[in-house]
């Protein structure tokens, strides 16, 4: 059965010939699809699922009126004959989606750097000396500290303890975990600032 969108008017199938293969009662009227009105409300909620499936929700509504506007202006630029509009509707639909993709696929292509004309930041030869300078010298401060206070300082500040548990362990009061971590905590500082 052919539909002529041409007019988009009223619809009237063709009449069958005698040697048809199928008898009339077996052949699918769409007198529903007579006009594209009837089309987009017979139509429209397949597409509005096949948009669903693929992109926003939010998208679907203005996809599916941009795939009807496709087929008006299809229909008023020529008076063609479409045999199956609900294939013709998909086949828009599909290009729309492959449309999307292509437009996508060339913001993201805008977007990018080749690596040759982009500047890697190199390690900084000067800030790792520097770095590695001043390890030493806290290394240094460190082991110039008394036995003690190296202990309550390196429990506290590298394996994380309380100043309780330090106090428990060592047989110190509170009291003297603070006088320690004072003691050592000052004596780095001088060491850091007389560079």
């Amino acid at each position: 059965m052919r539909l002529n969108f041409g007019d988009l008017g009223s619809y009237s199938p063709e009449p069958l010939a005698e040697d048809s293969p199928l008898p009339p009662e077996d052949r699918v009227v769409l007198g529903s699809l007579a006009t594209l009105e009837g089309l987009y409300h017979e139509k429209g909620p397949k597409l509005r699922r096949f948009f669903g499936r693929r992109v926003d929700r939010q998208d679907t509504n203005d996809l599916v009126q941009e795939s009807f506007a496709r087929m008006a202006s299809a229909i008023r630029r020529s008076s063609a004959i479409i045999d199956d509009p609900e294939a013709y509707l998909q086949q828009i639909a599909t290009n729309i989606l492959r449309d999307r993709a292509n437009s996508a696929l060339q913001r993201s292509l805008s977007l990018h750097v080749p690596i040759d004309e982009t500047e890697v930041a190199a390690p900084d030869p000067i800030a790792a000396l520097e770095a590695r300078d001043t390890l030493n010298r806290l290394q240094s401060a460190l082991l110039r500290l008394k036995p003690k206070t190296r202990e309550v300082f390196l429990a506290h500040r590298v394996d994380g303890q309380s100043y309780r548990d330090i106090a428990d362990r060592q047989g110190l009061s509170m009291k003297g975990v603070e006088w320690h971590m004072r003691k050592a905590i000052g004596h780095l500082d001088r060491v850091l600032r007389s560079r």
